[in-house]
């Protein structure tokens, strides 16, 4: 296990692989753990982390930190830390808001966002996701095969005020107008069968701007890294390998990867 101490409190991080880096942000249930098979794969071209956020996994749980504000300030601290230049963020729903408010703050830092079912308005979340516990969703959320349990050992972990502080944050302040206009190419990865958070209207969709594009996952759950790994990594190193600054919209030319995604 690696960490490394911010201000006083431990930060808990994995990595593997070595090139352009990128950092892997975990949701609301569960830790750094869920990325372990998106690492091995983004490892054979990129340095990937994936980090436990404040309250979560091994990392401090320290209600002071719990606002979205300051994950990503924990994000900043932590690539300056650890010598990191600018990177690629992948963050899963909570990750997700966390990533997006880091490029508020810092955009000149991120390269690309990918964002997997994050919900950019309060109402879009399932009112099950503020009031049960971690451990309860990841059973409700997952499919309890055997890799999805390994994958979510951690949910036991979770300070429940991590979840309500971030969740109180999105519920107070709608983010996504702020970061649209940032030129930040992002993509937007929603599962046609998440019962967690409601995939954006078309006409949001249709009104994202060109740096931005969403794909639905048909058959997807909330987790489509555990559900289905070899579509979501295929989507991933295809999103990674467009040149820098380009629109995640190319993506949707291509179609041998619509092809092998259905």
């Amino acid at each position: 296990m690696s960490s490394i101490i911010l201000d006083g409190s431990m930060v808990h991080y994995e990595a593997l692989g070595r090139g352009r880096p990128i950092v892997f942000l975990h949701g609301w249930v569960g830790s750094w753990r869920y990325w372990i098979n998106a690492m091995q794969v983004a490892s054979t071209s990129y340095r990937a982390y994936a980090i436990d956020l404040f309250g979560f996994g091994d990392t401090s749980h320290n209600s002071l930190h719990y606002s979205l504000d300051q994950q990503a300030d924990l994000i900043h601290r932590f690539l300056e830390q650890m010598g990191i230049g600018k990177v690629a963020l992948v963050g899963h729903d909570l990750g997700g808001l966390v990533g997006f408010s880091f490029i508020k703050q810092w955009p000149q830092s991120v390269d690309r966002m990918m964002a997997i079912n994050c919900p950019f308005e309060y109402e879009t979340l399932n009112g099950r996701m503020r009031t049960a516990s971690a451990t309860e969703l990841a059973e409700w959320l997952s499919a309890r095969t055997p890799e999805a349990i390994a994958a979510l050992s951690d949910a036991s972990k979770v300070d429940p005020q991590a979840v309500s502080a971030s969740i109180a944050g999105l519920q107070a302040k709608n983010i996504f107008p702020e970061i649209r206009n940032l030129g930040v190419p992002s993509l937007l990865v929603y599962g046609s069968n998440d019962p967690a958070v409601a995939i954006p209207t078309q006409e949001k969709t249709d009104a994202l701007p060109n740096h931005m594009h969403q794909v639905n996952l048909e058959g997807a759950g909330h987790f489509p890294m555990i559900d289905n790994p070899t579509q979501f990594n295929r989507l991933m190193t295809d999103f990674l390998a467009l040149d820098s600054g380009a629109s995640p919209r190319e993506l949707q030319m291509k179609e041998e990867w619509k092809r092998r995604v259905r």
